[in-house]
């Protein structure tokens, strides 16, 4: 009962971040956490813990984020939820600006996923695989960019997320699509960022997300420094789209 109860939790959770209902995902997460507790699994609390994590450095609150995943990477047996817990950590310190940490813990998650997670897989974790790790190193390139800690290229790895990403990561897709096009903006690469944005908006139409709402407005901020025709368009379709999915719901 009480491992159903925290992979429940750990659903609606994310259904409620997604939502922006972010007081209400802490809430079910932190239940979550105590049911994996009850339920012996220690491993199904810390994939909780990481998603609690996500949230924090979405709000902006990066400090708390690497204090929950200090707190997780005790815990984690598997090397799954280690993995996890790494690539996560690595983008925490991205956010930070600390390129040296950043670089430990994705090499970390490099190598677990080079030895193979197991055979085993319990299903709840089973979404991490080197498709999401190749997402986290993405946005870990662009913060650090964007500080200007580093100069290393994040379209590379947004293109290799999608490369990797298997049938049925539909929101995520439309997220890495929008940060490739955010990306190449960034790169200098204005004729390349259009094209890739407008494929990526057609997708990002068909999904109503908070998250994909906030990757809009980084594509925004990305595509400022440009006056074409092309730019334009993809500016007044991303400023449409942004508009109708605001990023806030009160809890």
């Amino acid at each position: 009962m009480f491992a159903a109860t925290a992979n429940l939790a750990a659903l609606a959770g994310w259904v409620s971040h997604d939502a922006g209902r972010y007081g209400i995902a802490q809430r079910l997460w932190s239940y979550g956490t105590y049911a994996a507790g009850e339920a012996g699994q220690r491993d199904r609390g810390v994939e909780i813990v990481t998603r609690m994590s996500h949230q924090m450095i979405y709000l902006g609150h990066p400090q708390d984020a690497l204090g929950l995943l200090g707190v997780a990477a005790k815990k984690a047996t598997l090397p799954a939820t280690k993995a996890l817990v790494a690539s996560q950590t690595g983008r925490v310190h991205a956010a930070l600006g600390d390129q040296q940490q950043t670089e430990r813990h994705l090499g970390d998650a490099d190598e677990l996923l080079a030895g193979g997670l197991g055979d085993d897989i319990p299903e709840w974790v089973a979404y991490f695989d080197a498709a999401e790790h190749a997402g986290a190193r993405a946005v870990s390139a662009r913060d650090l960019t964007g500080l200007g800690r580093s100069k290393q290229p994040a379209s590379i790895h947004f293109e290799d997320a999608l490369t990797l990403r298997k049938p049925g990561f539909g929101r995520v897709r439309v997220m890495d699509r929008v940060g490739l096009a955010a990306a190449l903006f960034d790169e200098g690469e204005a004729e390349q960022g259009a094209a890739a944005a407008h494929q990526a908006l057609d997708d990002a139409a068909r999904i109503d997300s908070t998250l994909v709402a906030s990757r809009l407005n980084t594509l925004l901020d990305a595509a400022r420094p440009y006056e074409t025709a092309a730019v334009d368009d993809v500016r007044t379709r991303a400023r449409d789209l942004a508009a109708a999915r605001p990023t806030t719901i009160a809890a």
